[in-house]
């Protein structure tokens, strides 16, 4: 893809997915333009095996933008990093198609394995603002990561995932697509969740605790009555 195509294609992008863009101009402002461009170019580099003149090429992107995307890492089409401080995207990452990050997220491995050692992102996935999505699985297509979540495990389609560790807290439509809507805010929350719950179960608990003291009083009561008749019995055999 040459470079005005490139620009094209960015400039539908962004301002599908970015309500401050006022001007197609504007689109060469944005530091996901750039890194998204030169990755493309190191990207050709790397598959030809150039790898040295590709990490060049891509650390001259991380100084320039803040985006540090490997060269072996491979990225599908309609790719958007919105604002994209701090996003880091490893060698062996693989990104479908209309996949949106924002600012500071990770896509990493967790250690020194070799081979394929970070994730799998389907199509249509959003990572929100500082997420971090650790090790070789895969997050399902049509999925929303929340915002601070750190992920390690796989992620089934259509799945919204938040807390440390992330886990999935609801399902979403299969018409439901995350990198068009891009809602970062209105998510469940899990903490609250098991709160409520837990302030539910202390309720069934505390009647449960007053029915079973309701049964003993009840006991004691019986009890009481039968050792009094006991004890009118003995009183009229003694006499």
């Amino acid at each position: 893809m040459n470079f005005f195509d490139f620009y094209k294609e960015q400039v539908k992008i962004i301002r599908e997915r970015d309500p401050a863009i006022h001007s197609n101009l504007e689109v060469l402002l944005y530091s996901s333009f750039w890194a998204i461009y030169w990755y493309r170019k190191a990207h050709k580099l790397y598959m030809n095996g150039h790898f040295f003149w590709a990490r060049v090429l891509s650390q001259h992107a991380v100084r320039r933008t803040g985006i540090e995307i490997h060269p072996g890492a491979k990225i599908g089409s309609g790719f958007f990093i919105d604002h994209g401080a701090g996003v880091i995207i490893g060698e062996t990452t693989i990104i479908g198609n209309n996949v949106t990050l924002y600012q500071g997220v990770t896509l990493g491995g967790t250690g020194k394995e070799h081979g394929k050692r970070h994730p799998t992102i389907e199509d249509n996935v959003m990572i929100s603002t500082g997420a971090k999505v650790l090790g070789s699985f895969t997050i399902g297509a049509n999925s929303k990561i929340g915002a601070g979540s750190v992920v390690l495990s796989e992620v089934p389609p259509y799945s919204t995932v938040v807390g440390v560790p992330g886990r999935v807290v609801k399902n979403t439509n299969p018409d439901y697509i995350p990198s068009k809507e891009l809602n970062q805010t209105d998510l469940p929350d899990p903490i609250d969740d098991d709160i409520c719950n837990l302030k539910y179960a202390d309720a069934q608990i505390t009647n449960h605790i007053i029915e079973l003291e309701q049964q003993i009083r009840e006991l004691k009561r019986i009890k009481c009555q039968v050792c009094d008749r006991e004890d009118d019995k003995k009183g009229d055999v003694n006499s």
